[in-house]
């Protein structure tokens, strides 16, 4: 299945001056609220069910939208209509401080009257397929459905959303900058998402670096705690100084110390050169240090004084004292007990950083920015797997099937786990897309089938599949995601499914 061309990528809002912007891209911003500290930001509203677009086969760079349902709605193609049996709900794109209305869905696949949503209590939404395009929850077909977080609404072959809950506004960044990158890319210092988690982020990033206290990042593997420990450096005043990195976990042992604090000439052995140490070079600069849990106690207590405000320390060797004025990000994924009580408490700012399966309606956009720099890595995989706009390197072509499976996979190891993922992808590709490979469904561990149990699909389903096809009993299994035409004679005779006119001998 390859992905149709896509329409030209329109310009975002810090392109076009604010007073030249239509009015469905001009700011919409939160009521003010004034906070107990004295300062003034816009309010977060509620967050409520929402429908996050995931995939989309006609309009793949509108990825990452999102579509709030507040109370009963419309969702399809087009213009609001005078016929909708409920307000019709547009994507936008939300950012801290400001909401941007997009243009309305323009998938021709899509019916302009496709899905009627209406909240329920506990976060959950009813969902009712009113349109011709066959719809799928959690890979089962379905007619209505109720729906929770995480789940998957699949229009078949046109788009696939994520169900959460989101703002449709979010407040102020406490820093008062807007953000500066186009939307769904990864911003200057790499970081992917659009999630109100993955602006939590950067802006507690923003914060810590705007303070010269020593910051401890917390998370599980691979979520990107090197890449935080650069944004934290770049944001500061030490930008102009080398960023120090190293993983605790790989200090030779018995020269630990020496890789520290560094040691004179000829100490501890002789000919070993005078070294500066860790400490050394990071003086007036950032020291990055991960697994920072697998440092033996001892060494975390040589730290303390250190990391005191004189930063002074001892290479082996000498009789003096040294000073480095230094600030320390560490990094574990650890529990805190494995760090002592005093050396944890020098960490006044302590950040978590979200897994992929906290904030998975950042997947789709996150996978998009490996793919992106796998083409730019390699332009052979630009040239197979993107479609080209202009002559330029545009979006890359992804079967729905392999977007469904990712955002139902539970990871592990985040996005590094992604990354290794997409290259089984790449490289078990028979075609000029990026589908579930063998490899891959080896991988995922789980059985890959796009087929749906007979005992999923009810008689409104199946009338309306027989209606969309004319009547073609192959073509309407296909649709419903049923292994073969006989599974649907049955399930006809099962429900008593009137099929006069319907040609139950086609090929």
């Amino acid at each position: 299945m390859t992905a149709a061309r896509s329409p030209g990528k329109s310009l975002t809002p810090h392109e076009v001056p604010a007073n030249l912007r239509p009015v469905s891209q001009q700011r919409v911003t939160s009521p003010d609220l004034v906070l107990p500290w004295g300062r003034t930001r816009g309010a977060s509203e509620a967050p409520c069910p929402s429908l996050v677009l995931a995939w989309s086969l006609d309009e793949p760079e509108r990825v990452g939208e999102i579509l709030a349902v507040r109370g009963p709605a419309c969702i399809g193609r087009g213009e609001n209509l005078a016929d909708d049996p409920a307000p019709r709900i547009h994507p936008m794109r939300v950012r801290p401080g400001y909401t941007i209305p997009r243009l309305p869905i323009a998938n021709a696949r899509i019916s302009r009257q496709q899905l009627a949503v209406s909240p329920l209590e506990g976060g959950q939404l009813e969902v009712r397929c009113i349109g011709r395009t066959p719809m799928f929850v959690n890979g089962r077909a379905a007619s209505e459905a109720v729906v929770s977080a995480n789940d998957l609404i699949e229009l078949r072959n046109a788009a696939i959303f994520l169900v959460t809950e989101r703002r449709a506004t979010l407040a102020e960044p406490r820093s008062g900058d807007e953000p500066r990158f186009d939307f769904g890319v990864p911003d200057e210092h790499g970081i992917v998402g659009e999630s109100e988690l993955a602006h939590r982020l950067r802006e507690q990033l923003a914060f810590a670096a705007s303070t010269s206290r020593h910051v401890l990042l917390l998370g599980p593997s691979g979520t990107g705690k090197e890449l935080a420990a650069r944004a934290i450096h770049a944001l500061s005043d030490r930008r102009a100084k080398t960023f120090v990195s190293r993983n605790a976990a790989t200090l030779p042992e018995g020269i630990v110390d020496a890789e520290l604090f560094g040691n004179m000439r000829g100490y501890p052995n002789p000919g070993m050169p005078e070294r500066p140490g860790l400490l050394g070079e990071a003086h007036e600069s950032t020291l990055f240090l991960d697994e920072i849990g697998d440092l033996p106690e001892r060494l975390q207590v040589h730290l303390l004084r250190a990391m005191d405000d004189d930063g002074e320390y001892q290479r082996l060797g000498d009789s003096r004292p040294r000073r480095s004025s230094f600030r320390l990000v560490a990094a574990t994924n650890r529990p805190l007990s494995s760090l002592k009580h005093d050396f944890l408490a020098r960490f006044t700012h302590r950040i978590h950083l979200p897994s992929l399966d906290e904030r998975r309606d950042d997947l789709p956009l996150v996978m998009r920015s490996l793919l992106v720099r796998a083409a730019h890595a390699d332009p052979s995989i630009a040239e197979r797997f993107f479609e080209r706009r202009g002559g330029q390197m545009a979006e890359p072509r992804v079967t729905p099937l392999l977007v469904t499976r990712l955002l139902r996979h539970r990871f592990t190891h985040n996005v590094r786990e992604l990354d290794r993922l997409l290259w089984l992808a790449i490289g078990g590709a028979r075609e000029d897309y990026l589908d579930v490979t063998p490899e891959l469904e080896a991988e995922l561990g789980e059985p890959v089938s796009t087929a749906t149990e007979a005992s999923e699909v009810d008689a409104s389903a199946i009338e309306r599949a027989l209606l969309d096809s004319s009547g073609n009993i192959s073509a309407a299994a296909r649709a419903l995601g049923l292994r073969n035409r006989y599974v649907l004679l049955r399930l006809i005779k099962k429900h008593g499914v009137d099929v006069a006119g319907t040609d139950t001998e086609d090929a």
